[in-house]
C-alpha cells in the first residue's frame, strides 16, 4: 500500500538518523524508532466481530487509527464531512481485511449522526468502538478570530464529539451492552494554546466530557478515555498546520525539536488506540493518553524571550 510505504520510508529515514546519532562524539540517540508497519502488541484478530465507527477516518491520523482496527479483524465505518477522499480510503482500508463502510456526515447535525449509526447497524450491528477523531482547527489570534470562526470550531471539535458519544451511549443503555469511546484531544487542553484559543477551548470541553461520561457511563459498561497525539507528520496535514509548523526554522529539522529526537508516525496512534479500546484494558476509563515523546511536558531551563502570537504568525499590528 501506498500509506505503508511512506510509513516504512520514514521510518527508514528515522533509523537512519539514528544511526547517525550513534557515531561516538556523545550525540543523544533520542528514542527508538518503532516496529515496522503491520506489527501490533495485541493478538491477531483481537476485534473479529467488533464494528468500529471512525470519524475523520477517510484521511491523516483518523485512517491510520482505523487501519490498525482494520488489522487486527475490525470492520470500519469511516465518517467524514467531505466526500472526495471516503471512497479512496475504504478501498485502502479494505485491502487490509475487514469491510469498511464510508459515509459523509457532518457530525454538528444530530439528525445525521443517528443516520450513520442507523445505517452502521443495519450493515454490520452496533459499532462497540467509537473514535472520535473529527475536528477543524487553523492559528488565529483571539482578537482577529470573527464569531463564525469560533462557531465553527467549537462546533465540530467539542459539539460534534458530544452528539457522536451521546448517540453511542444511549443506543448501548438501551441495549445493555458494553462499549468503548476515545476521544483524540491536544495537549493544550491542560496547558491553553496561544494562537488556537478556539481550539484549545475545544479540547479542554473534550477532555472534561472524557472524565465526566467515564463515571456516568462506567456502571453500564462503557468506556470513554481520550488519546492524544503528539506531531505525527502525514500526507494529510492541511496548509494552515504544515505553515505553522515550519515557522521559525526548516521543515526537516522537526525531530530536533522533540524531546525524543525523532517526530511520532501515525501508526503509533493507531496502536495506542487499539490498545486503550482493547480487553486488555478493560479497567482503564477516565483517562488520557498522550503518545507525543514527552514533547508538551518539555520546559526550558532559561525562558526565551517572549515572542507575540501576532509576531509567530506573521502579522502586523492589530487594528480594530
Amino acid at each position: 500500500m501506498a500509506d505503508e510505504q511512506r510509513d516504512d520510508a520514514q521510518d527508514d529515514t528515522g533509523t537512519r538518523e539514528a544511526a547517525a546519532h550513534d557515531r561516538p562524539g556523545g550525540v543523544l540517540p533520542g528514542l527508538p524508532s518503532p516496529p515496522p508497519s503491520g506489527e501490533s502488541a495485541l493478538p491477531p484478530g483481537t476485534y473479529d466481530g467488533t464494528v468500529v465507527l471512525v470519524t475523520g477516518g477517510g484521511t491523516g491520523l483518523g485512517k491510520a487509527v482505523a487501519a490498525e482496527f482494520a488489522r487486527l479483524g475490525a470492520d470500519l465505518v469511516i465518517a467524514s464531512r467531505k466526500e472526495d477522499r471516503l471512497q479512496a480510503a475504504r478501498d485502502e482500508l479494505a485491502s487490509l481485511g475487514g469491510r469498511v463502510t464510508a459515509t459523509v456526515c457532518d457530525i454538528r447535525d444530530a439528525g445525521r449522526v443517528a443516520e450513520v449509526f442507523d445505517a452502521a447497524q443495519e450493515a454490520y450491528g452496533l459499532p462497540g468502538i467509537l473514535v472520535n477523531n473529527a475536528a477543524a482547527n487553523f492559528p488565529v489570534p483571539a482578537e482577529d478570530m470573527s464569531p463564525n470562526a469560533w462557531r465553527a470550531v467549537v462546533d465540530i471539535t467539542l459539539t460534534g464529539t458530544f452528539l457522536m458519544t451521546r448517540e453511542f451511549g444511549r443506543r448501548h443503555l438501551a441495549a445493555g451492552t458494553p462499549g468503548s469511546v476515545i476521544d483524540v484531544g491536544a495537549s493544550y487542553a491542560w496547558t491553553g494554546g496561544p494562537g488556537f484559543a478556539h481550539s484549545a477551548a475545544a479540547k479542554a470541553g473534550v477532555k472534561s466530557l472524557v472524565e465526566t461520561l467515564a463515571v456516568e457511563w462506567g456502571p453500564y459498561g462503557i468506556q470513554v478515555n481520550g488519546l492524544v497525539p503528539g506531531l505525527m507528520p502525514h500526507d494529510d496535514m492541511s496548509a494552515d498546520i504544515r505553515g505553522n509548523l515550519d515557522r521559525g526554522g526548516r521543515a526537516d529539522d522537526k525531530a530536533a525539536r522533540q524531546p525524543a529526537l525523532r517526530v511520532g508516525l501515525p501508526r503509533e496512534l493507531g496502536w495506542a488506540a487499539t490498545f486503550l479500546a482493547s480487553p486488555y484494558a478493560r479497567f482503564i476509563t477516565g483517562h488520557t493518553l498522550v503518545v507525543d515523546g514527552a514533547n508538551w511536558q518539555r520546559r526550558a531551563v532559561v525562558s526565551p524571550p517572549v515572542t507575540t502570537v501576532r509576531e509567530q504568525l506573521g502579522r502586523g499590528e492589530f487594528t480594530p
